[in-house]
């Protein structure tokens, strides 16, 4: 038996597990794209410095361009691919949490009843208790650690 847990959809019903996974995406990717970084300084340095034996400095230019390039396209997708990750945890949010939360604020507001103008106010049925991202709780572990606590509770 594997020690990683399988995926389901429902690990991400909870805004905090989506936070953590996003926090951790983006620290994978970000640590990708220094990784790269630094293969590609290394290797710019390196082929500046030793140019290999009978190349003219127009077919050097060239071959480092053709070294360079991928590499600093691969840095760029990674590092925009790290930027994504906020919109990833923001549409989320807005569209598992808030909308629906706003959708059924004004469902319960349309449903309560007129009150009359003598009468004794009717109480309408409190709102479904929504948690606020700034309300979430401190996350502690990373999101596989959340899911391997959430599947062992």
């Amino acid at each position: 038996m594997s020690s990683t847990p399988e995926w389901s959809g429902d690990m991400l019903d909870r805004p905090e597990m989506v936070e953590a996974f996003a926090a951790q995406l983006r620290r994978v990717l970000s640590d990708q794209a220094d990784f790269v970084a630094r293969i590609r300084r290394d290797a710019e340095a390196m082929w500046k410095a030793n140019p290999p034996d009978g190349y003219g400095s127009f077919e050097a230019w060239w071959r480092h361009r053709w070294v360079r390039s991928p590499f600093a396209e691969i840095q760029e997708h990674l590092e925009k691919a790290a930027t994504l990750t906020f919109r990833l945890e923001a549409r989320y949010r807005r569209s598992r949490h808030e909308i629906p939360a706003r959708r059924e604020a004004a469902a319960q507001a349309k449903q309560a009843p007129a009150l009359p103008r003598g009468g004794p106010a009717a109480r309408p049925a409190p709102a479904r208790a929504t948690r606020q991202p700034d309300q979430a709780p401190p996350l502690e572990g990373d999101f596989l650690d959340l899911i391997r606590r959430g599947r062992s509770a």
